[in-house]
Formats: structure tokens, sequence, C-alpha cells
């Protein structure tokens, strides 16, 4: 009985100190045209990007923009592949563009559920992000990579908490055969799914 009340004491003592060691993530819904998306934006470990992503949601710069790009894997699990979505660029909405933080410095990665900032080159990204169907190791940083390509990787800032059934629905709308260039062609939804609201979760 005694060794049962310790166990239970321990148990108890150990659950806030568990929870303090969590990293800081700051919850997001991300509200589209076939659902909600909740995503938790990892604030501590990549706080440049996720910083980035909650001064878009805060300033409503994507509230009506668009998922337009659903990339298919033909690898297992399946669905596998990412969505993307987000600022494309426009003039209006982007802000400066930020740092890279690579996934060798976060300590994150690129996860089934993983947000993950667009970019060309490593200090490129401003407001366009992908979120994973399935884990792309490949996409880590990777700095022993005897091609330089690869060295750096892109930032993973977040994961979906709820609604990846809402992501696996656009991954899986019709896609445009003719639309996209280069190597995305084929790759972009005919119909694109508008976020018609980013705003932090209530508590």
């Amino acid at each position: 009985m005694i060794r049962l009340l310790i166990a239970s004491l321990a148990l108890t003592l150990s659950g806030p100190a568990m929870a303090q060691d969590a990293p800081q993530t700051v919850p997001v819904v991300l509200e589209t045209t076939m659902g909600n998306i909740t995503v938790a934006l990892e604030v501590e470990r990549a706080p440049i990007t996720a910083g980035n992503f909650l001064r878009y949601v805060d300033e409503g710069r994507l509230d009506g923009t668009v998922f337009y790009r659903a990339m298919h894997l033909d690898w297992e699990p399946r669905p596998n592949g990412l969505i993307q979505g987000g600022t494309q660029f426009d003039p209006a909405r982007i802000l400066p563009p930020i740092a890279h933080e690579p996934t060798s410095s976060t300590g994150l990665t690129h996860a089934r559920g993983a947000l993950s900032m667009a970019r060309h080159d490593p200090g490129s990204a401003t407001g366009d992000f992908s979120i994973m169907l399935q884990a792309q190791p490949a996409m880590d940083a990777d700095p022993n990579n005897p091609d330089p390509a690869f060295h750096d990787g892109y930032a993973v800032f977040g994961f979906v908490i709820e609604g990846m059934e809402v992501v696996e629905a656009i991954h899986a709308a019709p896609r445009d055969p003719d639309k996209g260039e280069g190597w995305m062609k084929g790759e972009m939804l005919a119909e694109a799914i508008v976020i018609r609201r980013a705003r932090r979760a209530q508590p």
C-alpha cells in the first residue's frame, strides 16, 4: 500500500515538471473551405520561423490566401507528399524574408503533419508554407551530405495537432495537369482551397 502511495505521489509530482519541460508552442487555427486545421507553432525551438508565421496570422496576411499545390509521392505509407499554401509572393501581403533555421539547429524534423517554410535559397522564405502528409527526412538539414544542396534543408516551425483529415482531403483534391511550371507542373490544384481566416486558437 505504501509503495502504491509513493508511486502515485511520484506521478503527481512529475506531471507539472514534465509540462514545464515541454517546449513552448502557440496554437493557431487555419479555417479553410474544407474544414479547420489546428497547428502548434514552435515558438521556442524555431523562434524566427514560428514568430514570422505568427506575425502573418496576427496581421491577417493569411486571410483569403489559398492552398494551391498538392505534391503526390508514390511511396508507402499513403497518402504521401505535401500540400502548399500561403501568400504566393503577393506584394501586398509578404513581409521581408527571414533568416533560415535549419532542422540541425532546431532539433525539429519533417515528420507527418510538420509545417515547413517554402523557399528558394536559404534565407528567402516569406509567407508560403507546406504541410507534410508523411515523414520527409530528405527535407531535413544534412550538413554531412556530399551534395551542398542538401546541407540546409527546409525550416520546420510547427505541427498539425488537429485536422490531418482536412490536410488529406486537400491533398486528394483534383489537380490540373496543365498548371504549374517546371517540376511542379501537374501539382497545382484545379480549384485552390481558400484559407478563410488564420487565428490564434482560443484557450
